[in-house]
């Protein structure tokens, strides 16, 4: 599959907007040190109803946004095919900080990495 880079971003988005059509289910969501550029993508494949994800992660090479980066957006795009994902959801933005809590900085504390999302709404990008 090639992949065109275009304003409207990620190749699996065409695929987003025909809603719900079965199990599996491949979840799509960005992250990044700001609301302004992904530095990661995480992939979560969920089989069946109430059947726990399986995640992977991508992450940014040389910089690069992963919302436009042709080789990422193949590969995730492979991934997505080989799991036999019938429907895809995905975020229409960057919804946090790429790192983990508890992994990459102690849990119930900020990230000392993106201090952008302290104090600050996932999803409306609003402080709180």
């Amino acid at each position: 599959m090639k992949y065109k880079v275009r304003s409207t971003g990620w190749p699996l988005r065409k695929k987003s907007k025909k809603g719900f059509r079965g199990y599996p289910v491949a979840t799509v969501a960005f992250y990044g040190p700001t609301n302004t550029f992904a530095s990661k993508i995480a992939i979560g494949i969920v089989a069946s109803e109430g059947a726990t994800a399986k995640v992977e992660r991508w992450f940014s090479q040389a910089g690069q946004d992963v919302r436009f980066d042709p080789v990422l957006g193949e590969q995730v795009s492979a991934f997505v095919k080989q799991q036999g994902a019938v429907s895809v959801v995905m975020t229409d933005r960057i919804i946090g900080c790429p790192h983990e809590e508890g992994i990459d900085y102690p849990d119930d504390s900020v990230c000392p990495q993106c201090p952008y999302w302290a104090g600050r709404d996932r999803f409306t990008h609003e402080l709180i």
